[in-house]
This record gives structure tokens, C-alpha cells and sequence, in this order.
């Protein structure tokens, strides 16, 4: 067990609290490039400071959010004042988190299908990020579900064990792991097909941290919600969402687990907040706090709001808030729906959506 027993515990039920989610705000610099253009933002450092600043100096963000996910760059990176990011979130309430895989490579004999690299120097890393003021990490694993038959087991295997080791590394070096094995939405597979598949991918997720030896008291799972491809025509319907994805989560996932702390997979931040509710006021058995670790799901209106303009900054951290607390809302079960208006309807889904 790792010396860091008792603090992985403790960080992993303070991100887990009830009303309070995750802000994934690890973008990396060529990803973050795609968001300020549509915005004409270059993206140059100081702009990507400029609005990770913008985030996390947003008054009254902790209220609603008890974790921050940061990309390396802007881990080490300091406010205007010379506060430390780290310290900054440290005033609200809100843990420094760090994305700590280093994207996908194909997987050689599969039919396009990938596996997440940076474990060879991922102990070195973590001891670094720690010092830095870091108490969790993320590593992103991706699955594909096609009609060719993906996924295949030799992905669900690489996958699952690269991060169930991370997870054991990060474990040793002081950070609780955010376990994400995606599967990703894209394709014309049913609500059934995407059960079946999550469901297979958990099972062995959780048979893998078990081989090795990893705490599950001091992790997090950030799951996709089990929905219909995007290209299989179906309607979106948070409630059938939330049976489906519920059930598949009772059938694989240890109540000694403290949070699940969902994606949004490419869905609009509306719908990612009333699929959440969904969940939470669905009357079954949910040993684990059902919460949010979005990314694009709360930043895509702020954003707009932004537009590089540093007038513009009090109404976009305005529009962070309303978007943390409509999760929040949804994390309790009591999401009404409408936050952000029209803007928040609008489809957020890439295909093959990479980080």
C-alpha cells in the first residue's frame, strides 16, 4: 500500500462531496489552439494563461468545484499577481489535478484502434507534479465501438492495463488517479451495443486495478454515460441514459469507489447536465457520488463569452459559474434545466476526439 494511504483517501472524498465536480481544463496546447480559433484567439502562452486565469480566479467557483484538471504547461504557470495556479485554486477550496498520459498511438494490428502512451517516464513525472502542488492525475484510455467489430479484446486489454498501471504509479507518488477508459460515441451503435461494450470494458478495467494492487478508496472513474452512437439516429433521452449507464455502473464498478465523475464525450453542455440529473434521480442503488468532470461541457460558452477580450472577462467567469452550478444542481438531482439558454444546446461532439 502506498505511504500516501491516508491522504489519497482523503483528496479523492474531497473531490467527491456532494454539489461539487471536476473542471477539466487540461487542454493541450494543439487542442486549446482548436478552441480560440473559432474564437480568433492565436494561441500563443499568454493567451492560454490569460484565460486559464480567467477560470480560476472566477469568484465563487469553489462553491461548485472541488477539482481542476491542468495540462503540464499551465501546471508551473502563475496569475498576474505571481500566485502559483496551484495556489490560486488552493484559495478556493479546489484541488490542482494534471493530465498526465501523452495521447494515443495507433495500436498495430487492430482496425484503427489506439493505446495511451507516457508510462515509461510517468514515477519522475508524478514526483515532480506533486511537488508542484498536484494531488491527482488523469490518463485517458480510448475505445471505439464499429460495425467491423471493434473494440477488440487486444485494445480492452492494452488499454485497461496501461491504466491500471498509471494508476498504481500515480498512487505511489502521492496523486489519486482519475481511471477514464472512454468509449468513445461516435458510430451508428445502439444504447444496447454501447451497455454491452462499457459494461465488458469496466469489468476488465476493475479485474486489472485489482492485479495491480491498486487502492480503490484514493481513485476516481471518469466513465463515458452509456448513450447511442451519434450516428444511429436515435434521440437524445437523458432518461433512458441514465438507466442504461446506472445499471451497467452496478453491474462493474466496487462500492469502495467514492466518485464516478463522468465525461461529457462530445455532448452539449445542456445535455450533459440533464443526463446527469438523470442519474441522480433515478431511484436505484448509487453507492458512488454520480458527478461531472467536464471539459468542453463547461467552457464552450464561456468561450464565446470570452473571445479574447479582456472586457469580456466578468461575463465569461459569470458564465463558468452558471454552468458549475447547473452541475452542481444536477449532481444533487435538482437540475431544473435552461441554464445558458440557446448556447448551451449546441452539439460539442468531435469525431475521434483527441486531447
Amino acid at each position: 500500500m502506498s505511504s500516501y494511504a491516508t491522504e489519497l483517501i482523503e483528496t479523492a472524498a474531497a473531490i467527491s462531496v456532494p454539489g461539487k465536480g471536476i473542471l477539466a481544463s487540461d487542454e493541450s496546447t494543439g487542442t486549446i489552439g482548436k478552441r480560440f480559433k473559432p474564437i480568433g484567439v492565436a494561441n500563443e502562452e499568454e493567451n492560454r494563461r490569460v484565460y486559464r486565469q480567467l477560470l480560476y480566479t472566477t469568484e465563487g467557483l469553489g462553491q461548485f468545484i472541488s477539482g481542476a484538471i491542468m495540462f503540464e504547461e499551465t501546471l508551473f504557470q502563475k496569475a498576474d499577481d505571481g500566485t502559483p495556479f496551484p495556489a490560486l485554486l488552493k484559495k478556493q477550496g479546489i484541488i490542482t489535478g494534471i493530465k498526465v498520459d501523452k495521447g494515443v498511438k495507433p495500436l498495430p494490428g487492430t482496425d484503427g484502434e489506439t493505446v495511451t502512451q507516457g508510462i515509461d517516464d510517468l514515477d519522475k513525472r508524478c514526483a515532480q507534479y506533486y511537488e508542484a502542488g498536484a494531488r491527482f492525475a488523469k490518463w485517458r484510455g480510448v475505445i471505439k465501438i464499429s460495425p467491423s467489430g471493434c473494440p477488440s479484446e487486444l485494445a480492452i486489454s492494452e488499454n485497461v492495463n496501461r491504466l491500471a498501471r498509471y494508476a498504481a504509479i500515480s498512487q505511489a507518488h502521492g496523486l489519486v488517479p482519475i481511471v477514464e477508459p472512454e468509449v468513445l460515441m461516435d458510430g451508428p451503435h445502439t444504447l444496447e451495443q454501447a451497455a454491452e461494450v462499457t459494461e465488458r470494458v469496466l469489468a476488465a478495467q476493475y479485474k486489472a486495478l485489482s492485479d495491480h494492487h491498486v487502492m480503490l478508496e484514493g481513485t476516481l472513474l471518469k466513465p463515458n454515460m452509456v448513450r447511442p452512437g451519434t450516428e444511429s439516429g436515435a434521440a437524445f433521452d437523458p432518461a433512458a441514459i441514465a438507466r442504461a449507464t446506472v445499471r451497467v455502473l452496478q453491474h462493474t464498478v466496487p462500492v469502495a469507489v467514492p466518485g464516478i465523475t463522468f465525461l461529457s464525450g462530445g455532448m452539449s453542455e445542456e445535455e450533459a447536465t440533464l443526463a446527469l440529473n438523470a442519474m441522480n434521480v433515478l431511484e436505484a442503488k448509487k453507492p458512488w457520488s454520480l458527478t461531472f468532470s467536464y471539459g468542453r461541457a463547461l467552457q464552450q460558452s464561456v468561450l464565446a463569452a470570452w473571445g479574447g477580450k479582456a472586457d469580456a472577462v466578468p461575463a465569461a467567469q459569470a458564465t463558468l459559474l452558471a454552468r458549475a452550478e447547473a452541475n452542481s444542481q444536477a449532481n444533487l438531482g435538482k437540475y431544473a434545466g435552461g441554464a445558458g439558454g440557446a448556447a448551451a444546446s449546441e452539439s460539442l461532439h468531435v469525431a475521434n476526439y483527441s486531447y
